[in-house]
């Protein structure tokens, strides 16, 4: 099921490019083969960069180490080529594969690097930064003062980065609105992928990332919902919103637990040749109950996976708005002793052979962000006029029900959002209405 692995080391990845501040992870391992170019002109053009690394080491105006000039010249060479393409120094290398586990230190945010801009692609669930209210595509213009627009994406991560318990200040801006400071504490993530609950007999899991605890995780979550019921689970609501992706391993393997059978992702590289596939395998954890995936805009890559999986086969309906558009496969190859590069290998592709690199995954039902409020007064009925008759007792006591109250209407809808969070969430509730409104129409045909 799984794509093949081997020879050198390197970890594919369909995790955006991130260290400490995000969640940078990486999935299988992928062969990869050097591909000599002409002869001549590469030596023509390896001379060429060994004149300019000699001047410039020579007359520069300040002493540079030829450490930091390779390192400079090696990351320059990738991020060329793409957004996600990246030198890995030693440290840095290390640090990538501790996160695998799924706990290290920092702000809690997934970034990528646009036009020069550091953008944040989602803040991770009960992390600094989520609590802190950033949100997807927010831009960070500065870190403590200085500025970070036109520099690196490994430069912009390093200065926030920090020890856990040090407070790193930045200047975020958020669409066509005014920039605004915000201080964060940094601390140790420590990431719990899976979360579930129960609304009435509909079940709600929440993936919040891809790391080696979402599929046991999910499993749980499902085995407990359905204990929580009694058995009575009448439709799954899985949450991927912000949800910035992982490890490909995990993403196929959730995928897998809702399918029966066909395909579940393919890659394909440079050459004709270089395709791979992913199938399920028979088993729905489910058992087919009805399945509607939330996704928005900072819903990316193995995220993505999941939710074209699901939506190709028709076994879940889609429900938000457009994920974020990241279909390119990332293999971190170590260069022993020196780190490790990043570097875009391949793309994937969706069971119907559509990729979705920079145009993202479209839900079946659009439904945006918004907020749930109550009106003050709700619409006139019957029961409201002055001297309306009883439906049952013909007595006229009517419209009279506020008498009393002591609770103003604010503290009770702060009381609702911290027990049932689908009061002021407009797209969950809008998923657990459908999933009802389908088990209201499958009741009525069964008794027909």
């Amino acid at each position: 099921m799984l794509f093949k692995s081997v020879k050198n080391g390197a970890i594919a990845s369909l995790a955006l490019i991130t260290v400490i501040v995000g969640i940078a992870t990486f999935g299988d391992i992928r062969t990869t083969t050097a591909r000599p170019g002409d002869s001549d002109e590469t030596y023509r053009q390896l001379t060429l960069f060994g004149d300019v690394f000699q001047r410039v080491r020579a007359d520069y105006v300040e002493s540079v180490t030829d450490k930091d000039l390779i390192e400079a010249a090696i990351n320059g060479m990738l991020t060329s080529l793409d957004p996600h393409s990246t030198y890995l120094p030693d440290d840095n290398f290390k640090k990538v594969q501790q996160q695998t586990s799924g706990k290290f230190g920092g702000l809690g945010i997934e970034v990528t690097m646009e036009n020069g801009f550091l953008k944040v692609v989602s803040p991770i669930d009960d992390t600094p930064a989520f609590a802190a209210g950033l949100q997807p595509e927010d831009v960070i213009l500065s870190v403590d003062d200085e500025s970070i627009v036109g520099i690196t994406l490994s430069e912009a991560v390093e200065k926030l980065r920090g020890p856990v318990g040090s407070q790193v200040r930045i200047s975020v801006q958020r669409a066509e609105d005014e920039p605004f400071e915000v201080s964060i504490i940094r601390d140790e993530i420590k990431i719990r992928s899976v979360r579930s609950r129960l609304y009435e007999n509909i079940g709600y899991v929440r993936i919040t990332t891809f790391s080696e605890q979402t599929t046991p995780g999910l499993n749980k979550a499902i085995k407990d919902l359905k204990e929580e019921s009694g058995n009575k689970l009448t439709g799954i609501i899985l949450d991927l919103r912000n949800n910035p992706g992982g490890l490909l391993s995990e993403a196929i393997k959730v995928s897998d637990a809702f399918l029966e059978r066909g395909e579940i992702v393919s890659t394909r590289g440079r050459e004709k040749n270089d395709i791979q596939h992913a199938y399920a395998r028979p088993g729905d954890i489910t058992g087919g109950l009805p399945v509607v995936v939330l996704i928005n805009s900072g819903s990316a890559s193995a995220s993505e996976i999941v939710a074209g999986a699901l939506k190709d086969h028709r076994r879940a309906i889609l429900m938000g708005t457009r994920s974020f558009g990241k279909g390119s496969v990332q293999t971190i190859m170590p260069m022993p002793g020196h780190g490790a590069i990043r570097l875009t290998t391949a793309r994937y592709y969706t069971p119907s052979g559509v990729s979705i690199q920079a145009k993202g995954i479209a839900p079946d039902i659009e439904v945006a962000l918004a907020r749930i409020e109550e009106l003050e007064k709700g619409p006139l009925r019957e029961e409201d006029l002055r001297g309306a008759l009883d439906g049952r007792t013909g007595n006229t006591d009517a419209g009279n029900s506020d008498a009393g109250e002591t609770e103003t209407q604010e503290d009770a809808a702060e009381k609702t959002a911290e027990t049932d969070p689908s009061k002021i969430d407009y797209q969950l509730a809008r998923a657990l209405d459908l999933l009802r409104g389908l088990t209201i129409f499958n009741n009525l045909n069964l008794n027909s």
